[in-house]
């Protein structure tokens, strides 16, 4: 049950949750940076998972904000995308034009995602299906949960990886894949005399915590939209926004109660995506 939950909880923080509106000088749905600001600060203060801020704000460096820069405060109907396309709720002052730039996108793919919609006739708070990346303009957004399907092979970033084995000497007790319950299931495995798990490429801690039945759990945003996402930790190595290097260590494995190994769940995804990490991990 826990395996498929690490599913749903990384597809959660990818996709983030309810958010409200921290002041700060900037207009609805915005705050203006000021001195000293960090973009985790504005994220605590706005009471918003720093993920779910960084998601809705992807043109922004969090090492290199400006003072007077806005950032995007996502509310609590908007989703960001754990299938490519995001739940935006319409801004004072927006149009087509403004979101497709905010999200790296074109407001033909939002038009012809929002077909019901007049481009002209823009509401606040209106809904709209923004596509991005690989996304179908045509696809309905879908809404987080266990049951998700795997990114394929051609969806991957051109000259992605190949990036190198979280465990040295460990074995795969389970493949990435479904289950009997179509549930997609994590790979897992098991750590032989070295129980340090360590970062499958370079990139930046995006989370580093404990979770209920998952123990410890760190996620690592790398190049190119991907993402690897390391459970079952003991110890934690790293911590939230510390930029590492592939081999960096990640977390100690802990002992599992009930079969007596160090079992690591790894999970690698594109674009929040899951897809199976033998496809770039070499």
């Amino acid at each position: 049950m826990y395996h498929r939950l690490l599913i749903l909880v990384v597809l959660l923080l990818l996709a983030g949750c309810a958010g409200r509106n921290a002041g700060g000088g900037g207009e609805a749905g915005y705050i203006t940076v000021q001195r000293g600001d960090t973009m985790s600060a504005i994220a605590r203060q706005a009471g918003i998972p720093l993920l779910r801020l960084q998601r809705f704000n992807p043109a922004v460096r969090s090492n290199d904000m400006r003072i007077g820069q806005q950032l995007m405060l996502p509310g609590r109907n908007e989703r960001a995308p754990g299938d490519g396309q995001y739940r935006y709720a319409v801004r004072s002052g927006d149009t087509l034009g403004r979101i497709a730039s905010h999200f790296g996108t074109s407001s033909s793919r939002i038009s012809a995602a929002n077909r019901s919609i007049d481009p002209n006739r823009l509401r606040i708070g209106q809904m709209l299906t923004v596509p991005v990346g690989n996304a179908s303009a045509s696809r309905p957004s879908g809404t987080a949960g266990a049951r998700t399907t795997p990114a394929p092979v051609s969806a991957l970033p051109k000259g992605a990886g190949p990036w190198s084995w979280p465990l040295r000497g460990g074995q795969v007790q389970r493949e990435f894949g479904k289950d009997g319950r179509d549930a997609l299931q994590p790979m897992l495995i098991s750590a032989g005399s070295d129980r340090t798990a360590r970062a499958v490429a370079s990139g930046t801690v995006r989370f580093a915590g404990t979770m209920r039945q998952l123990g410890g759990v760190v996620i690592i945003h790398h190049d190119q939209n991907l993402q690897s996402v390391y459970a079952q930790c003991d110890r934690l190595e790293v911590s939230n926004g510390q930029r590492i290097n592939a081999g960096t260590p990640v977390c100690e494995i802990r002992r599992d109660a009930g079969t007596g190994r160090h079992d690591l769940l790894f999970d690698t995804r594109n674009a929040g995506r899951p897809f199976n990490p033998r496809q770039i991990v070499r």
